[in-house]
This record gives C-alpha cells, structure tokens and sequence, in this order.
C-alpha cells in the first residue's frame, strides 16, 4: 500500500489496513512519507514492512530515498497493490519498479459516493482487487471491519508517557487535552493568526479551558501542539487564568502524545491529525471544523466516540460561527454518552 498522508490521512489509512489484513490473512506492507507515520504504524499489527521516503517531488535521480525504494519494490516481487493517494506525484515509483497498472488498485479511478466518509471509503476499496487478482479473493463480509481507525500503543511508549508524566509532576492524575493549533496557524510566521482556516480565538478556547475546570475540578488540563503553537498555547492559558493548565506543546513527540490520548478523559481540538488519533484510542473527542468537510473527516472515522462541530459566518461554513456554548454543550453530551456505553458494556 502506498500512501503519502498527513497525521490524520496516516491515522484514517489503519481502516484499510485493517481491512486488507484481514482478506489476506496476513499484515500489508506501507510505503509511505513524514516523520508522523513512523510513530503512528511502526508497531501496528496490521503492518509488516514500513518504507519512507522523505519526499516524493524530489527529482528521481537526486532522492537516494526513492532509489532505494524503487529497489526494493522490485526485489520484493511483483504483488497486489493500493495507490492511495489522489494526486499522481509518486504514483511514477511504481511503474519504475517494474509494476504493471493491472496489479494496482488505484484509488483516483474510483469515485467518492454521496456522504461518503472515508473510512467507508476505505473499507469499499479494501473490496476490491486489481485487474490481474480480479475473482481470487473474495471480498469481506459487511460489518466485518470495524468503520473506525484504530491505533497500537506499545508498552514501551506507555512507559515513556508514564515518564513524562512524573517529570511533569501528573503521575496518576487524570487529565483532558485540549488541542487549540495546527500548522495552518503555526506556518503564518509573524503574520495575525486569524487569517488561518482553523483560528479559534484565544479567549474563546480560555473559556473551554475553564468549563472543564467547572465540570470536573479534580482534572488537569493539558494544551498539546507541536513546538511552534507553543505561543498560542501561553496566550490560551493567560486568557484561563486559572492554576492546573499545562501547556505541553513543548516538548511532546508523537510517541508520547499516543499513549498519553489512550489515557486522557477527554480532548477538545480543532480538526487535525491529534485529533483523529485521540478518537482512534477511544478518548472521547470534540473536534472544530473550519471549511473541512466534517462527515468525509469526521475524527477517527465514521463511529468513534467523537463530534465534528461546524459553524457559519454569513451563510458560509467557518470555525468563528462555533460558539463557546455549542463546544462545550457537545463534550458534556459526548461524555454523558460514552460513559453510558461503558457502563453497558460492563453490564453484560
């Protein structure tokens, strides 16, 4: 399988995955790109070998990493395979590698139905075969795969978090995250974060930072990014004002922020790769969409324990038409049902 995805598209790919391991009866090689899909899949069941290559506009003949690629696709043998990406670049490294378009399953060469998210999307094409396997393997039964993505976390990474908990002095406490950033803010530089598709105001996010202290006074609060939302995050805990607020984006490596989401009582996000991971471990999440559309993106596929929330200004979708209100009324809701469903599930 071949797919050169952001954080979220790496995490949404585990349906497939999971999906084709289980009609093949064994795990699925990944080509793939980005320092996130190491962390993310590395120790993914559904996954034997993971290839990356740092970058697929490279010219061929000054990427050593394609190269290398190239070589081993052709070492590796000829087989059935899914190019999942909807734009050509590095669709090349196959033909290259000697790999005729009837063992490729293409996902440009199938369209998106109506209301379709991507997770059914991906269980769709993990039903199909390319040209030369067409009628070898029957298709899954429906139902068989779960329509969400699902994530691994190791022992090892559980132990790291349980590390980097103690250093931060929240060994056993319980905690929500809050993830205000994503790089549309962080890659503006010195210019005004509100021009950026997904810009929630500071004040705004204070207000949900103090709603979870309301609703639950005994959680701490931990703000996550990468370290250029760092910033953001210092201004969102001024405009909280209040003790127990974290901001961790400091100092947060995809290998921590993993088991630290599978242990969190809840994250509030805007629509980003974190936020498709927490809803991929199970933590309950309420994710704020800018112009994305929010059932193909919903968090983590189409039924995790999640809510895509989206507003208009104008008569036209953007994140500034969520109000504080909404945000904070669907997290309630979502955790008043999440923990309903636990509580049944114990039951039986």
């Amino acid at each position: 399988m071949i797919r050169f995805g952001a954080f979220g598209d790496m995490v949404l790919l585990t349906v497939l995955l999971r999906h084709l391991h289980a009609r093949f009866g064994r795990p699925v090689d990944v080509v793939a790109s980005g320092p996130w899909s190491r962390p993310l899949l590395e120790d993914y069941s559904s996954v034997n070998r993971l290839v990356l290559i740092r970058s697929r506009r490279t010219p061929y003949w000054l990427s050593l990493d394609q190269r290398r690629l190239v070589a081993w696709l052709r070492a590796r043998g000829r087989g059935p395979t899914w190019y999942c990406d909807m734009h050509p670049v590095g669709a090349d490294l196959l033909s290259r590698a000697g790999l005729p378009e009837e063992f490729i399953c293409d996902s440009r060469d199938y369209a998106w139905q109506p209301g379709e998210s991507f997770a059914d999307r991906y269980i769709r094409l993990g039903n199909e075969l390319p040209a030369a396997f067409a009628g070898q393997v029957p298709p899954l039964p429906a139902g068989t795969t779960a329509r969400s993505a699902q994530l691994e976390v190791s022992p090892r990474s559980r132990e790291l978090a349980e590390n980097w908990l103690a250093r931060r002095g929240l060994q056993g406490r319980a905690f929500a995250v809050v993830h205000p950033g994503s790089r549309h803010i962080a890659r503006r530089g010195l210019r005004s974060r509100a021009g950026a598709d997904k810009y929630w105001p500071e004040s705004r996010w204070g207000e949900v930072v103090r709603a979870i202290r309301e609703h639950y006074p005994d959680q701490a609060v931990l703000l996550s990014g990468t370290p250029k939302e760092y910033s953001l995050n210092q201004d969102i805990v001024r405009c909280a004002g209040i003790a127990d607020v974290h901001n961790v984006a400091d100092d947060l490596p995809i290998a921590t922020l993993l088991p630290l989401l599978e242990r969190a009582k809840s994250m509030i996000s805007v629509d980003t790769g974190p936020a498709h991971a927490a809803a991929a471990l199970g933590c309950p999440t309420v994710s704020l969409f800018g112009t994305a559309n929010a059932a193909l993106f919903r968090p983590g596929g189409a039924t995790t324990h999640a809510v895509a929330l989206t507003g208009t200004v104008d008569g036209v979708q953007n994140i500034l038409g969520i109000t504080v209100a909404t945000v904070v009324t669907a997290w309630l809701d979502l955790l008043h049902r999440s923990e309903g469903a636990r509580q049944l599930l114990s039951s039986r």
